[in-house]
């Protein structure tokens, strides 16, 4: 597998070819919690804010893709419905460069108190597992974001440099709480508060 990385943002009709060449192209993972037992967990989450007004905002932000930060992280296309089958390219600057992973939705969430989706990864993906973004309404009222994921290295660079995946699995985590936090609150244009509250298990 050949994972294209290049010093410069790809253009439209790349990423368009991209996705077009990976309509078929398989999940690299068995979708099952005993087949995900091996892999990598990672399960965070951020308080939104409480109530109604805030779900909507949270569920809203998740329609627009604003979990992902820009800047270093970018999803093409941030206009795709959440609908399962639907492919995107997540696109990642590192060390200098950008790598172009593609994942297809495979769960879609749309609950009373839940909402959010799951994408795995297809075989132009540095990493194998699937990955889940959620907004949740406690029986408090209070709403959440949670991101969980379960993954390993798939792509040869990804095994042997692994450190360095991780540590920008770890910044995903961190930008993708705040701009989710940030996202909610501008969808109701409110100011961020200072402080925030983040649970990792």
């Amino acid at each position: 597998m050949k994972i294209p990385f290049q010093l410069f943002f790809p253009s439209q009709e790349q990423l368009d070819a991209l996705i077009i060449s990976q309509d078929n192209s398989p999940i690299t993972y068995i979708a099952t919690q005993e087949g995900l037992s091996a892999y990598k967990h990672d399960n965070n989450k951020i308080l939104l804010g409480e109530g109604d007004a805030i779900f909507a905002a949270a569920k809203q932000a998740i329609r627009q893709w604003a979990m992902f930060p820009g800047g270093w992280a970018k999803i093409y296309s941030d206009k795709t419905p959440l609908e399962v089958g639907r492919v995107v390219v997540i696109c990642a600057r590192v060390m200098g460069f950008w790598w172009l992973n593609t994942a297809r939705i495979v769960h879609v969430v749309d609950k009373e108190d839940r909402f959010g989706f799951a994408y795995g990864t297809l075989t132009h993906h540095a990493e194998s597992g699937e990955e889940l973004f959620l907004v949740e309404m406690d029986e408090q009222g209070q709403v959440w974001y949670r991101i969980e994921a379960y993954s390993q290295p798939q792509h040869w660079l990804a095994r042997y440099s692994y450190p360095l995946p991780r540590f920008y699995q770890k910044k995903f985590i961190r930008h993708s709480l705040r701009n989710m936090k940030k996202a909610t609150l501008a969808n109701l244009q409110i100011a961020e508060p200072e402080m925030v509250c983040w649970v990792r298990s």
